[in-house]
């Protein structure tokens, strides 16, 4: 039954929901931008930033200890990663980059399963994030409007990371033109490697401050990835901006209809980036060519 409290609680959802997306698909479409690489593995990195974080939560007992503990050691695994397998593949085609990183996903998956089980499992809120917070007309979870100031406060330090900083402007730059900027002299071997980590911390992060929201499984990056794929073609592969103007459209979309009917959320989704390619197909923020 529609009901404006009911209305209002799902413009929230499908804020968080905006939010989360927009942080995922910001790692994903900085990867792109940068490296040229459709990295198939993002969704497994939000899952296993979930994972690091469970553990290091059922160690420790601190939820944010266990939030920096899980993000460095994704950060950790896209380095590594990048260094071991991705950098081989960056002038293969894309074919072979897709098969790679799809493949990569599934080992990851796998190994999860193998440590974890196959079982959901579950973090609690932070005792600051427990309750109920009264809105005036309706009472939602705390830790869900607390988790709307944490992704906001993470897409700001991005933000000033790519647009304030150094290795932003060089990042920016290699977007553009990634041979221009190795004749600059600037290594751009490393500056790739810092890029991947970060887009792979960005995604790991996700998932720890959202299992407290969402069950843990192995398989949970599968849909996200869909999701995320959908907010970045929205937005515009390779803009920034883009994935978190993209990522609010998209939540909205999957809250507002999921209200009316379940079912029909996702088949809304691909409906509007259907609509965004006819229309627009480098999407809302996105530039018409990569070169």
């Amino acid at each position: 039954m529609l009901s404006w409290p009911n209305f209002v609680s799902q413009l929230f959802n499908g804020l968080a929901l905006g939010t989360l997306l927009a942080l995922i698909s910001s790692g994903l479409t900085i990867i792109y931008g940068t490296l040229g690489v459709l990295n198939l593995a993002h969704g497994a990195m939000f899952m296993m930033g979930g994972y690091a974080g469970f553990l290091a939560f059922q160690y420790t007992g601190s939820f944010v200890l266990s939030v920096i503990i899980g993000s460095l050691t994704v950060l950790l695994i896209g380095v590594v990663t990048e260094r071991l397998i991705i950098r081989h593949f960056y002038d293969r085609p894309p074919e072979d980059q897709v098969l790679v990183t799809f493949g990569l996903g599934i080992v990851f998956v796998e190994l999860v399963r193998l440590g974890f089980g196959s079982l959901a499992r579950q973090v609690n809120p932070p005792s600051w994030g427990a309750g109920v917070v009264h809105l005036g007309f309706l009472f939602y979870p705390a830790y869900r409007l607390e988790l709307l100031v944490i992704i906001a406060l993470a897409l700001a330090v991005l933000y000033y990371i790519l647009y304030r900083t150094q290795l932003g402007m060089i990042v920016r730059a290699g977007i553009e033109d990634a041979v221009m900027v190795d004749m600059l002299g600037i290594n751009i071997d490393k500056v790739f490697m810092l890029v991947f980590g970060i887009g792979a911390m960005a995604a790991g992060f996700a998932g720890i401050i959202n299992a407290p929201v969402l069950a843990l499984t192995p398989d949970m990056g599968d849909d996200i990835l869909i999701e995320t794929f959908v907010v970045v073609v929205i937005g515009g592969v390779g803009s920034f901006p883009g994935a978190i103007l993209g990522g609010l459209i998209s939540g909205e979309i999957l809250s507002l209809t999921s209200m009316v009917n379940p079912a029909y959320s996702q088949v809304m989704l691909f409906v509007v980036m259907t609509l965004v390619l006819m229309l627009r197909p480098q999407g809302l923020l996105g530039a018409k060519s990569r070169t």
